[in-house]
């Protein structure tokens, strides 16, 4: 068992006997009292946060985490497929689990996949994606007042604004925290 106050920002811990992933935390202390440890927590299962406090007395469980890099293969309706290309073993993540982020997965890119006690659990993405350009209207030159944008759809599905000059074929950034364009590749 671990205080409290060893709570961190990524790591995992066991709440009510379910897998939550730390997001955030803050450690306050009172002028008389004893302190407390306020965290938001995502529960691994379902997906949603949550805030909880924790008093320094508590005791809380931390569990056994690694992350291994694997490349996204496909997806059906059971789940989503991942290939280690050292082994070429295959492992799957239920729909669940990377629902929120499946507008990120493109085949043949490397992603994050956090294992909690041996198993894969979630899916961490990188910081920005590389994609290419499906569908995207003919821009209008002239039709501005600021900085033109069009709606352009990407292999995935995701829907993003990008400047006039990006057409179909071309290979984009994305950033996606806020899943904005960033540039061309």
């Amino acid at each position: 068992m671990a205080s409290p106050t060893d709570i961190r920002k990524g790591r995992v811990m066991d709440y009510h006997g379910i897998p939550h992933l730390v997001l955030d935390m803050i450690h306050r202390t009172q002028g008389r009292g004893s302190g407390w440890v306020q965290a938001t927590l995502r529960n691994l299962k379902t997906g949603s946060s949550s805030t909880v406090k924790f008093r320094s007395s508590e005791n809380v469980e931390f569990m056994h985490t690694e992350v291994q890099k694997l490349e996204f293969s496909y997806d059906d309706p059971s789940g989503y497929f991942f290939m280690d290309l050292e082994t070429y073993e295959t492992v799957e993540i239920p729909l669940e689990a990377a629902e929120s982020i499946k507008e990120f997965l493109v085949p043949g890119n490397m992603y994050d996949l956090l294992y909690v006690d041996g198993t894969p659990i979630d899916v961490n993405l990188p910081s920005s994606v590389e994609m290419e350009i499906t569908e995207a209207p003919e821009g209008l030159r002239g039709d501005t007042a600021s900085a033109a944008t069009k709606a352009a759809t990407t292999e995935s599905g995701l829907v993003i604004q990008v400047p006039l000059f990006v057409k179909v074929g071309d290979r984009v950034k994305i950033n996606t925290a806020d899943k904005s364009y960033t540039g061309r590749v």
